[in-house]
């Protein structure tokens, strides 16, 4: 086997090893110690054992070792020979995150692991080992290390013989191999007496040693050969194994009985060395029957006849929709092709403009082949996106150990709800999200949930809650971070505003004090930890929300809890915009910013000495954010009243944004301006009209949030 070259599988290998490491952690969560659900034991040992039998095929020495004692000791809890402390979770959990330093290690160069740290870790696991194994619980136990369903079968007598059933493995290819082999023979022996009895070999030019492609085991057991099978099919592909007819039944040796539904399980033997290796090249038969000392001889029938490899049985075709449904695509390809469908959706657009100026009963035919390809550019656009949308289960599946950790530190009683995990969002926001969701938890942790002893004297539980939920709401995604804490104290944010010099005042909404939070160096902990309180974080996580083109909200009540909103578009490549005219210009503003649009009457408009203007909006004094003076633009409309007023609302704040007039609702594909020339203020990209024109998408936060500092306008 050392002529293949396996570095083009590592990154499926490091793709569906963080899957199962993600689902063992996950399980490990949730479960009970003290009511452990059997299928969640059997999914544990799973993970540990699929990462095993990986890592083993690529020579992960390392992580072999490591796996194999996680395995070892999830074995022993799931027969019922030792029980699930919260510390045998704590260790699996410490494991989890040693096996995602050490894939990090091989996938991106990341420093290195310690081997002293994993030697550590493995003689922790060791040490439940070596305690005496408990009696095992009278409960139907699993078939398989593979955790098939349990075999309700009566126990035979001693000196019965079991039926045989022989294995073929193969073909081998550079995924399923020899040793994968190995690792699940092992298993297999704790359903029965196993023995090799042939090796098809095939001799490669210029190696000595002959490639194995088929090797045949024969099982004496009490399974039948369709849950052997199911067992099978968890750790290997069914085109890689097969069953065929074995002509005499091994011989049972004495145990004691076993309880009914419960597996006969037949006392370990040592490895067989193979009976019979057939040789492609030279088509002929080497049998040595010394190669299984102090064992009996294999009957005649069962060595495998001479055979050419060209006439051998052809695999079994996998189950139907065995890993068919989906494929595996890099996502650079994507990217690329959904730059390409931008691009498309630019020509379109570009077409469909030119054809305004020809005479549709003359170009007729024209004219219904582009509705058609505008349809088709919609559908393909949509279908291209969906590619890169992903569910908030990949966000939110990393929170139970953020707060179950931190909840340990902080001397907490906590529990993670999480609601609309299959709520999908693009992939480029999926993975900036996660940074600013995990300071929000942090901080609701810390700062929002009370001491177990605060909360009872507050007449609430003992057990404070986070809730993570992601929902639809219009063209957006909304992400909330809620707890039942001790919420949000007005006065106190107003007081340490004014300590800090910050121009704040009592007339102040609710909404403009909780933001106060968001600012640079502003912290309400009275003291400094290691968790949080220096006043650092959020203000990044705003800022980098309003990179994302979303914008966040804060709802809290004294007493009761506070709700963290998050705006997101569903996706950064394309977004619903307004085009606005300013003289000569023409600006989109985001669709998910615009409340409405109107023409004021000059009396709706009032001058307040040194402040600037504000609009009467039925009742409601709105600040005027003139955009051809922020702009520098020399406008066609100078009056607000003879132009058109769009009130725009982020971060909680309504702003009312003068512009000549509107030009139409489009659909456009979103430019870098910062990647291509550099980050203008006010400004988050650009896009090409269909015209032909490059058009500026504004940043509506920035420009609202800039009003009161810069210009000077009343709030």
């Amino acid at each position: 086997m050392d002529d293949l070259d396996l570095s083009e599988f590592h990154d499926v290998f490091f793709d569906e090893a963080a899957e199962h490491l993600a689902s063992m952690e996950s399980l490990l969560l949730e479960i009970d110690p003290d009511a452990a659900d059997e299928e969640q034991l059997n999914a544990i040992f799973r993970a540990a054992h699929s990462i095993k039998g990986g890592s083993a095929a690529f020579g992960f020495n390392d992580i072999t070792e490591l796996t194999h004692e996680m395995e070892t000791v999830f074995d022993r809890v799931r027969k019922g020979q030792m029980p699930l402390s919260p510390s045998v979770v704590d260790v699996f959990l410490a494991s989890g995150d040693m096996l995602k330093a050490m894939f990090a290690t091989r996938k991106d160069g990341a420093e290195s692991v310690s081997p002293a740290d994993v030697a550590a870790l493995c003689e922790r696991l060791r040490v439940f080992l070596d305690a005496p194994a408990a009696a095992p619980v009278a409960v139907a136990e699993p078939v398989a290390a593979a955790a098939a369903p349990p075999v309700e079968i009566a126990a035979p007598k001693a000196v019965e013989a079991l039926p045989v059933l022989e294995i073929v493995f193969g073909p081998f290819d550079k995924t399923f191999n020899a040793e994968a082999v190995d690792a699940m023979v092992d298993d297999l022996r704790r359903l029965g007496r196993i023995e090799e009895t042939t090796v098809v070999a095939q001799r490669q030019p210029g190696k000595r040693k002959p490639k194995p492609t088929e090797r045949r085991f024969r099982i004496a057991t009490a399974v039948s050969e369709a849950e052997l099978g199911e067992a099978l099919s968890f750790v290997a592909d069914p085109a890689h194994f097969r069953f065929v007819d074995a002509s005499t039944p091994i011989e049972q040796p004495d145990a004691a009985p076993v309880a009914v539904a419960v597996p006969v399980v037949a006392p370990e033997v040592e490895d067989f060395a193979p009976r019979a290796v057939i040789d492609e090249k030279d088509f002929c038969l080497f049998v040595d029957p010394a190669t299984l000392p102090g064992n009996e001889p294999v009957p005649d029938a069962a060595v495998s006849k001479v055979v050419e490899l060209k006439s051998a049985a052809k695999p079994v075709p996998a189950a139907a929709g065995a890993d068919a449904a989906s494929i595996r695509v890099s996502v650079q390809k994507v990217d690329a092709l959904i730059n390409l469908v931008g691009e498309l959706v630019i020509t379109e657009a570009m077409l469909a403009q030119a054809s305004l100026q020809l005479d549709s009963a003359l170009f007729e035919q024209l004219s219904k082949g582009l509705a058609q390809l505008q349809r088709n550019t919609r559908d393909l656009q949509e279908s291209a996106m969906s590619i890169r949308m992903m569910p908030m289960s990949f966000v939110f599946g990393r929170f139970p150990r953020v707060v179950r950790d931190l909840a340990t530190t902080l001397k907490k009683q906590i529990e993670l709800k999480t609601e609309g995990e299959a709520t999908e969002l693009d992939k480029g926001l999926i993975e900036r999200i996660i940074d600013p969701l995990t300071h929000l938890v942090r901080n609701s942790v810390d700062h929002g949930i009370e001491s177990p002893a605060a909360r009872e004297a507050a007449g609430k539980p003992a057990k404070g809650t986070i809730t993570l939920r992601a929902f639809h709401r219009g063209g957006n995604i909304m992400v909330e971070v809620l707890d039942d804490g001790a919420g949000l104290d007005r006065e106190k944010l107003l007081r340490k505003a004014r300590e800090r010099g910050m121009g704040v005042s009592d007339s102040m909404s609710d909404q403009e004090v909780f933001a106060l939070i968001f600012d640079a160096g502003f912290s309400t902990a009275e003291k400094v930890t290691d968790v949080s309180g220096r006043g650092v974080g959020m203000d990044v996580v705003r800022r980098n929300i309003r990179e994302m083109g979303g914008n966040v909200e804060i709802t809290s009540t004294l007493g009761v809890g506070t709700r963290i909103s998050i705006r997101l578009p569903l996706t950064l490549a394309i977004l619903d915009g307004m085009s606005v005219a300013v003289g000569t210009e023409v600006f989109i503003v985001p669709l998910t910013y615009i409340v409405e649009s109107l023409q004021p009457a000059e009396s709706d408009i009032k001058t307040i000495a040194g402040q600037g203007a504000v609009v009467q909006v039925r009742g409601e004094y709105l600040p005027l954010l003139t955009l051809h003076q922020v702009l520098n633009l020399t406008p066609k409309v100078v009056e607000p009243h003879r132009g058109i007023i769009v009130i725009v609302e982020a971060e909680g704040r309504k702003t009312a944004m003068f512009v000549d007039e509107l030009v139409g609702q489009h659909q456009v594909v979103i430019k870098s301006l910062e990647s291509n020339y550099r980050r203008v203020q006010g400004v988050s990209g650009a896009t090409i009209m269909g015209d032909g024109r490059v058009a500026l998408i504004l940043d509506v936060a920035d420009l609202v949030g800039a009003v009161p500092k810069e210009y000077g306008l009343a709030a």
